[in-house]
């Protein structure tokens, strides 16, 4: 079990060696026994736990994830700035007559004196 957990990458680096065998230190254990107790909080295997590490070290990986959950609806699309201008400009279409500002230089007044 310890041989598939380092091939995932859930074990600590290996510091030391004592003839052959791999040497632990309380903070390895403490890193280890936090691994396992998330695999049992979150119902997951070590090989999802593996992948969530890689989402969170690996930048490209979590571009990757991150565009994924967009496409299943899973995460909210980024608007961008030319839906939120057509947005706002239907909202101002919506507006009461009333409470619209005409746009500068036309107030739609009749000329003083004319």
């Amino acid at each position: 079990m310890l041989r598939y957990r380092e091939e995932l990458g859930l074990l600590p680096t290996l510091r030391d060696r004592f003839q052959g065998h791999r040497v632990f230190t309380e903070t390895d254990l403490t890193a280890v026994a936090a691994g396992l107790e998330m695999e049992q909080r979150y119902d997951i295997t070590p090989a999802a736990l593996a992948f969530g590490l890689r989402v969170a070290t690996e930048p490209s990986v979590r571009a990757d994830v991150i565009d994924l959950a967009r496409r299943l609806g899973r995460v909210p699309p980024t608007p961008s700035r030319a839906l939120d201008f057509e947005k706002e400009r239907a909202l101002r279409a919506l507006r009461p007559s009333s409470a619209r500002t005409p746009p500068h230089g036309c107030d739609n007044q009749p000329a003083i004196g004319g």
